[in-house]
């Protein structure tokens, strides 16, 4: 997909969000403020260590309203309490009305972005992966953030790349089989990844020539002692080896002392905490 066809699909996404929140009108603001009245707002962060990432989509969505924002930092800098982050002009209804669906956007990516770069300082060189629960409609917000934050994407769709998971293992009979399948049907130019429930399979699936191996559900010293098993039998260099199912802020250490290549986690993308930022109109005129 080309740069043009990926804007004009996220501002139709934008489009969209505007419209479930907008519905008929903003029966507040228009029976309230007067139709000609212009004003100036600004986005303010009212929290410490905030990751900030959206303000290219906060932007289009003023902009679609009518207004003109200008961005006062890069998507995916680091800031603390109190910092402006955007500035915006234009007609006080078309501010309102664009409000929550921006603040929405950002709180959303920035909580992702954020929650990504504490988990990447603390693994690092181990990278942070995102998975795809997503809640739908937002995957390329959300992924976008992981990327900011200082993650990896992971597949975008199942289209992207080959994923064996233990469903594929138990309708196609053995990990090895499922690779062989797979490397039949779409040839050497996408990677396949297959999960392993333990290291007999992990082995198995980096013997059948699986690019990437995740290791599932593994506690942090089976998850060591595979690695180095894998490392011994000089197939360390094969595979790409990830670490996902059962990863928390308190174990996550526990898990990068194996030397995976990277940690996947659903829960910076399903279960995001919002960042708090908020809108205040700092001045007003007719």
């Amino acid at each position: 997909m080309s740069s043009l066809d990926t804007f004009l699909n996220v501002r139709e996404s934008l489009v969209s969000f505007l419209q479930e929140d907008i519905g008929t009108g903003d029966i507040t603001s228009d029976t309230t403020i007067p139709v000609d009245k212009n004003a100036q707002a600004e986005i303010i962060c009212k929290q410490d260590k905030a990751v900030v990432c959206g303000l290219e989509e906060a932007a289009i969505i003023f902009e679609i309203c009518g207004c003109s924002a200008t961005p006062l930092v890069k998507d995916g800098t680091k800031i603390g309490k109190g910092k402006r982050v955007m500035t915006i002009t234009g007609k006080a209804r078309a501010i309102l009305k664009a409000e929550r669906t921006a603040l929405n956007l950002v709180m959303r990516m920035s909580g992702i972005a954020t929650e990504t770069r504490a988990l990447a300082d603390k693994v690092r060189p181990v990278k942070i992966a995102a998975t795809r629960k997503t809640a739908p409609g937002l995957r390329y917000f959300d992924k976008k953030a992981v990327v900011l934050g200082g993650g990896l994407p992971h597949r975008m769709r199942l289209d992207d790349m080959v994923l064996i998971k233990d469903n594929h293992i138990v309708l196609a009979e053995t990990p090895d089989n499922c690779i062989s399948l797979a490397r039949q049907g779409i040839g050497t130019a996408i990677k396949i990844e297959c999960e392993a429930k333990d290291e007999k399979e992990a082995i198995a699936a980096i013997r059948a020539g699986a690019d990437i191996v995740m290791l599932d559900n593994f506690t942090p010293i089976r998850a060591a002692r595979t690695i180095k098993k894998i490392t011994e039998l000089g197939l360390r260099k094969k595979a790409t080896l990830e670490i996902s199912g059962g990863v928390t802020h308190k174990n996550i250490e526990n898990y990068a002392r194996a030397k995976p290549d990277y940690i996947s986690m659903g829960h910076i993308t399903h279960s995001p905490r919002a960042a708090d930022f908020s809108l205040e109109i700092i001045s007003a005129k007719d």
